[in-house]
């Protein structure tokens, strides 16, 4: 099963039904608390809390502990490259998909062509 490092931009593409994110629902999903707090105020935006409830509990499960050196290095990344408007937990789910050595996966513009990234639109 592929693993894959989910940023948010992923799961609501998901969440929503995009058909080009049909072949990544049986991956094995890991996101982070950055992502995971993004999720949940975006969710708890819509309407319909229930359904907004059941994937916030959902996505829960696939929480990774971020370590201090890792977020330091998505910050100096996010520096570098300040051009390209990353947020935050952008830059933190890419370099936590580096570091476990596995894709991260997002339709993020600023990601595309990047090394290390699973692009799908």
């Amino acid at each position: 099963m592929p693993i894959f490092v989910f940023d948010t931009y992923a799961i609501l593409e998901i969440i929503a039904g995009n058909p080009n994110y049909s072949k990544y629902t049986d991956s094995e999903i890991i996101i982070n608390d950055f992502v995971f707090a993004e999720l949940c105020y975006k969710l708890l935006r819509e309407p319909d809390q229930e359904k907004a409830g059941s994937y916030i509990g959902k996505y829960s499960d696939f929480i990774e502990t971020l370590d201090a050196e890792t977020i330091k290095k998505a910050m100096e990344f996010r520096a570098i490259n300040k051009k390209k408007n990353f947020s935050a937990a952008d830059c933190i789910g890419y370099m936590m998909a580096l570091k476990l050595n596995v894709k991260l996966l997002t339709g993020d513009q600023q990601f595309e062509g990047m090394e290390n990234v699973e692009f799908v639109k």
